[in-house]
């Protein structure tokens, strides 16, 4: 009798797990207006329950992540987890070609899983230029417990949220691109929402280690970061571990997040941590303090000097490397994924313009500057009605040698599931773009000058070049990414500078499974908020397995 509960006992846990599921962490958001000073002067920002910048979102690798957003601000929000793969599920991310917005008064509870992910990301608001009045916050993804991690554990960690800043209000300053304006040069550089104070940010004991995670979530510049008198041990690069080198400072463009190791082995006393803009004819600098917690000496005035032009910007992408023998969210090794041996099915070759359309600037991809639509992309297409919202692939995938003026119009590229895809990011400019693409990592295989011609794949990387989510191009330079379009979805691929994105330099990519299975994509959440010509239509029958 004793061996037979011993089974049925056995059998109930059996049971138990299969059915379980991967932890819940939850959060509620109270979005509000609230008066500060970042740059000694009172300007209207966007707080999270009261936090500027806003709480971090603190999870591990598979953790299921639910947010509920209450917006008590005077417009529509939406909210996007920049990085985050969405695995299945572009529901969540969070744009207005995939979302409808949280009108004010009302509130929507997001629900994602940060699956096979770990890293450094953060979220912010995507909706009109809300990014540059802050809502903008850290989100941590944590390796699991038996998944090694490449380095000693630190003895503390840090975010740094380093970013350009206006002194204008976020009304103000969409007002100008409105009215075809640009919106000018920043006011100057935030650490974490603040600049120039001689209280201390972050503290160290002499002798330890602590890991800091710097993303760039700033609108138009970038930026150079070091801490005076201390190394950077490169660990972590937008979910991938690295090739552990040390840096004296590091160019971190728009929408990039890396994780660095420093050592408190100097003299005790203060030091300054430095974030200056690159690339600008004026230098903007931001400073914090780092504090030895036995120190008594004030921080020396003669902050360490930032490097000079785009080219050794170039040469340190270059020194990045995937760290083949580390596992990630998996056990097995990054370097057992050979995307060096993929034959590429397609190539899509987006070149970035700017122009004026009936006086008003604009920006474009391959000649098309996008506009968003009443009816988010993705809903028009799992409804059917696709045809009455966009037209897919107006752009082609070889822009002509010269883009004569410019289309205002919905910018959709349909992806075969499941090919492999190059995608080139050409930049006939003066100025540094950034790119990122939602719902995916990617090779970032090559940067160069000039113009790219096939015969320039003898020049990729295609044994350790990282995976990650985003890509800065140069001025008269190109860039090259390779990946799997194998996340069925309608996904975001933008400047990650404010003024271009919101004036048209983005496109969405359609992804769609043949199957139209639940192996390949989630149904529509009951809970999506439905807007446009989708409304008040019934939803379409489920996805199957």
């Amino acid at each position: 009798m004793a061996r037979g509960m011993i089974l049925a006992l056995m059998l109930c846990l059996m049971a138990a797990a299969v059915k379980g599921e991967d932890p819940y962490i939850y959060y509620t958001w109270n979005v509000t207006y609230g008066t500060i000073s970042p740059m000694g002067i009172p300007q209207q920002v966007i707080l999270i329950n009261g936090q500027f910048p806003g709480p971090e979102i603190n999870s591990t690798s598979n953790n299921n992540v639910v947010v509920n957003i209450f917006n008590n601000l005077d417009e529509p929000v939406l909210f996007t987890w920049s990085g985050i793969q969405h695995r299945k599920n572009s529901w969540q991310e969070g744009t207005l070609g995939a979302q409808c917005p949280i009108a004010p008064g009302t509130n929507y509870t997001y629900h994602f899983q940060v699956k096979d992910q770990i890293g450094s990301y953060f979220y912010y608001p995507t909706t009109g230029l809300h990014r540059a009045a802050g809502g903008f916050g850290g989100l941590r993804i944590f390796s699991r417990l038996l998944i090694p991690v490449p380095y000693a554990d630190p003895a503390d960690e840090y975010w740094v949220l380093i970013g350009d800043w206006f002194a204008k209000s976020h009304t103000t300053l969409k007002k100008f691109l409105d009215s075809g304006r640009s919106l000018g040069r920043p006011d100057g550089v935030l650490i974490n929402g603040k600049t120039g104070s001689l209280e201390p940010q972050y503290t160290m004991e002499p002798g330890k280690t602590y890991k800091y995670r710097i993303c760039n979530v700033g609108l138009k510049d970038s930026l150079n970061f070091r801490i005076q008198g201390h190394p950077m041990k490169l660990v972590e690069m937008e979910g991938s571990h690295v090739v552990q080198n040390s840096y004296d400072s590091l160019d971190v463009h728009v929408g990039q997040c890396f994780s660095v190791l420093v050592t408190a082995d100097k003299e005790p006393k203060d030091y300054y941590m430095v974030a200056s803009t690159r690339f600008t004819k004026k230098d903007l600098t931001g400073t914090a303090i780092v504090r030895y917690s036995n120190g008594n000496g004030k921080a020396s005035p003669e902050l360490p000097p930032a490097p000079v032009g785009w080219a050794w910007s170039l040469n340190q992408f270059r020194s990045f490397r995937w760290n083949l023998t580390a596992s990630a969210a998996r056990p097995n090794p990054q370097g057992s994924y050979h995307y060096g041996q993929i034959n590429i099915t397609r190539t899509i070759k987006l070149v970035n313009t700017v122009s004026r359309d009936n006086g008003k600037l604009r920006y474009a991809l391959n000649g098309v500057s996008h506009v968003d639509t009443e009816t988010p992309l993705k809903l028009a297409e799992y409804f059917g009605l696709a045809d009455k919202v966009f037209k897919y692939n107006i752009i082609s995938d070889e822009p002509s040698a010269t883009v004569a003026g410019v289309t205002l119009a919905p910018n959709v590229v349909n992806a075969t599931f499941r090919n492999y895809i190059e995608i080139i990011f050409e930049n006939p400019g003066k100025t540094v773009q950034s790119y990122n693409l939602d719902g995916y990592s990617f090779f970032a295989v090559a940067i160069e000058p000039g113009k790219w011609t096939p015969e320039k794949r003898k020049n990729y990387n295609l044994l350790d070049a990282v995976s990650r989510h985003t890509i800065q191009v140069f001025p008269k330079s190109w860039a090259a990414i390779m990946l799997t379009f194998d996340n069925a979805g309608m996904w975001n691929l933008r400047s990650e500078q404010a003024e271009n994105r919101y004036l048209g330099q983005q496109l969405y990519i359609s992804v769609l499974s043949p199957e139209r299975s639940l192996r390949d994509e989630y149904n529509i959440p009951e809970t999506q908020l439905l807007c446009g010509i989708v409304k008040d239509l019934p939803k379409p029958a489920p996805y199957t397995i």
